[in-house]
């Protein structure tokens, strides 16, 4: 491999937000927020939304939240009643 080249490929901790399950891996994005590991060293913390943790392919399991559609968003959202 070429030198000066290639980006800086390091293990980071990556957190599913919504369990709180983590995981070490390798990844070459960098986060300024760390976290000590279960071997006792630190390392970046990158956030993620869906893991295999709660994705429903893995878990077998769906979750639907009812947000309704976007008039509906919007109208709750500034506190509005439905004109009917």
């Amino acid at each position: 491999m070429r030198p000066g080249i290639h980006p800086f490929y390091q293990k980071v901790v990556y957190m599913d937000t919504n369990s709180g399950f983590k995981f070490l891996s390798g990844s070459t994005v960098g986060s300024k927020e760390t976290i000590q590991w279960e071997d006792g060293n630190t390392y970046p913390l990158i956030k993620i939304e869906v893991s295999s943790d709660t994705h429903p392919f893995y878990t077998g399991r769906q979750k639907f939240a009812d947000k309704g559609g976007r008039a509906e968003r919007f109208l709750q959202k500034y506190n509005m009643k439905k004109e009917e």
